[in-house]
């Protein structure tokens, strides 16, 4: 499967809905892990982005259309980064 870094900044409604930060990741995720992705980690972060996520998508498809859901609840603005493994690497430039 596709692994993907994705970098979240929190919208104004992200940042006035803080406390509930949480919970609405782990809805996320649990919503994501029942269409086939599986979640490596959330990590809130000090500097520009206010969280992480490194997951695993069963297609690129399905990466985009998560990634649209999250836009439509208006809570955080998103950057995604396509991740490699070193075995992929290998087979990349091998």
């Amino acid at each position: 499967m596709p692994s993907y870094v994705v970098l979240y900044t929190f919208t104004e409604q992200g940042r006035k809905n803080i406390k509930g930060t949480v919970q609405r990741a782990e809805a996320i995720m649990r919503e994501n892990e029942s269409r086939g992705f599986k979640v490596q980690g959330y990590y809130w972060t000090q500097g520009r982005f206010d969280l992480v996520t490194v997951v695993e998508a069963p297609t690129e498809q399905a990466m985009m259309s998560g990634l649209f859901s999250i836009a439509e609840a208006g809570n955080a603005v998103s950057e995604t980064m396509r991740a490699f493994t070193a075995d992929e690497m290998k087979q990349i430039i091998g």
